[in-house]
């Protein structure tokens, strides 16, 4: 199966992470190789790229696209979580920069049998490991009427999440909830029509909290920034673009805890606390895209690239 996908801020984020031949990087997430790709290029000709990726599509799609490279790119099926073990696996115990590229990639949002997208009729999946037992249609049919409201309020910001959650127990009452459209339908129905005017669809944010629950997103992300940054080698970078606002906010904080020095109370004469910085900022305010990108790929006006570097 085709994966094509445009990657956001491609030059900025490989840059960011300074590659020259001979390095070591990881391609955090391989999506449709597009940062994979430029690793390669900059590292020639002998430099080395791990690429993760829990999708098993994007693994098979990278086989294929980087043939005639395997030697200086090993591929992993496996979320980033578990990145410094499958690193050490490889017999590797420090990169030189590394690249993370959140959210989800164009073809899984494209392929109605994926379950991502409100758009297309297909089943409730969104699940970005297809390995994994639970599926947004486990979710929205097993989950309790709060559980439901408190994931649409949290992940989504949703101002409706009460209403929506309780037209879904209805509906679901009557039976199972099943397909996309199914439920983009009764979360429109669940918004008050003056609401459904202006904006995006009205499923937008129910359908992205949902996806952020059943994949962990965030959890993963948290554990996924520190497995990365203690593969860092001193010097070495970790840049990272993210597309809403839970997502950029964990990465803003765990990079400024990664940049915090002492803590101690401003009156105490001298450190007690012995905390030192372990990276520092390259990036204070992220780099998002240019206009004529965000023209070119309404997918990246949300964009958000921020870097830090291993001290």
């Amino acid at each position: 199966m085709d994966f094509q996908h445009e990657t956001v801020l491609l030059e900025a984020t490989v840059d960011a992470v300074l590659p020259h031949p001979g390095g070591r990087y990881i391609d955090a997430t391989l999506g449709g190789g597009g940062h994979t790709a430029l690793l390669l290029e900059r590292s020639s000709p002998n430099g080395l790229v791990i690429a993760f990726d829990q999708d098993d599509i994007a693994i098979e799609n990278a086989q294929a696209r980087f043939a005639d490279v395997s030697e200086r790119l090993k591929l992993v099926h496996s979320n980033f979580r578990d990145m410094t073990e499958r690193a050490n696996d490889l017999g590797l115990e420090q990169v030189d920069g590394i690249v993370f590229d959140l959210g989800v990639s164009s073809p899984q949002f494209d392929i109605a049998e994926r379950g991502f997208s409100y758009r297309f009729d297909g089943p409730l999946d969104m699940r970005m490991d297809r390995r994994q037992a639970i599926t947004a249609e486990t979710f929205v049919n097993e989950s309790s009427q709060d559980e439901l409201a408190r994931i649409f309020f949290r992940y989504g910001e949703e101002k409706f999440s009460r209403s929506i959650a309780r037209r879904i127990v209805e509906a679901r009452e009557q039976a199972r909830i099943t397909s996309t459209l199914e439920l983009a339908e009764l979360v429109k129905s669940a918004i008050p029509a003056a609401a459904r005017r202006t904006g995006p669809h009205p499923a937008r944010r129910v359908f992205q909290a949902i996806r952020i629950a059943v994949n962990d997103e965030l959890g993963v992300l948290e554990a996924g920034l520190e497995s990365a940054f203690s593969l860092l080698a001193p010097g070495g970078r970790l840049a990272v673009i993210s597309f809403h606002s839970l997502e950029d906010r964990i990465v803003k904080q765990t990079f400024r805890d990664f940049a915090t020095g002492c803590i101690c109370p401003p009156e105490l004469p001298i450190c007690t606390c012995g905390r030192t910085p372990r990276g520092k900022l390259v990036t204070r305010k992220p780099i998002e895209p240019s206009a004529d990108e965000q023209t070119k790929n309404p997918r990246a006006r949300s964009a958000k690239l921020r870097t830090i570097e291993k001290l």
